[in-house]
């Protein structure tokens, strides 16, 4: 019996390792954002095209091994060269799709969205006391645009806030906070302000909601009174790390909540 080369095979087994990772790995991200509590996802993908690949894989993996090797076919039969051209036709038809998505993951966008609120909170502080009324810092969730995560397969609309009062660090632990709350933790005589979100961690792609963090460390702003001409934080400096030195004693006299 005529085989093809070991390089022709060589070169289908990965074509479908590939396909299989790529496409495999999309579908079974389309199902799951369906039922998943909270996912990591702008937008809700759709199964038909990773569906689509995958069922053009199995046609072609049935040419190669029924008309192919078993039947002694060749290195010129022509089946042997159809799952490198899916792989790559695929690919292109990704990449040109790609132009019109957005570059950027749930957790930068919503990391930026917080440091939109941050901003807008820090113009609202006087030289001794940082804002503190829910309905004052209400309007500022208006700059955000939505939350970058789904619920149950749904687009979230809009944030929501949640208002804590006598706190001594940021809050690095929500349970039963929907995801997309910003929490605004007020320390004792309004001389300062932490601000976190709940959504999920950078690591995290599904899953119930937690704090935003990454690498295991709560990503949270802080808040001051206003000190004049005092220049703002470089960007890329904006997060602050929280320690178990800060955290660990994190307490709050109160909350208030508003929702749009």
């Amino acid at each position: 019996m005529t085989l093809p080369s070991r390089k022709t095979l060589l070169g289908n087994v990965l074509s479908l390792a590939a396909i299989a990772w790529i496409y495999g790995g999309d579908l079974s991200d389309a199902v799951r954002a369906r039922s998943a509590e909270v996912s990591a996802l702008v937008e809700l993908p759709s199964p038909v095209r990773p569906a689509v690949v995958l069922s053009l894989t199995a046609l072609a993996v049935g040419v190669v091994i029924l008309g192919g090797i078993a039947r002694g076919k060749a290195e010129d039969f022509k089946g042997y060269r159809l799952l490198p051209i899916l792989l790559v036709g695929a690919l292109f038809a990704d990449l040109v799709l790609a132009e019109s998505r957005i570059p950027i993951d749930s957790t930068d966008m919503a990391s930026m969205s917080l440091q939109r609120f941050q901003k807008l909170a820090q113009e609202l502080s006087t030289q001794t006391t940082v804002a503190e009324d829910p309905r004052v810092l209400q309007p500022l969730l208006e700059e955000m645009g939505r939350p970058p995560y789904l619920v149950r397969g749904e687009p979230m609309t809009a944030y929501t806030l949640q208002v804590r009062k006598d706190c001594e660090g940021p809050v690095r632990d929500a349970p039963g906070v929907l995801p997309g709350t910003v929490l605004y933790c007020v320390a004792p005589e309004r001389k300062a302000a932490w601000v976190t979100m709940v959504g999920l961690s950078a690591e995290t792609r599904f899953g119930p909601p937690e704090m935003l963090a990454a690498r295991g460390e709560v990503r949270f702003l802080l808040v001051q009174p206003a000190i004049p001409d005092e220049a703002p934080p470089e960007p890329g400096d904006a997060f602050r790390d929280a320690t178990p030195s800060q955290l660990d004693g994190a307490t709050d006299g109160g909350t208030s909540s508003l929702q749009p």
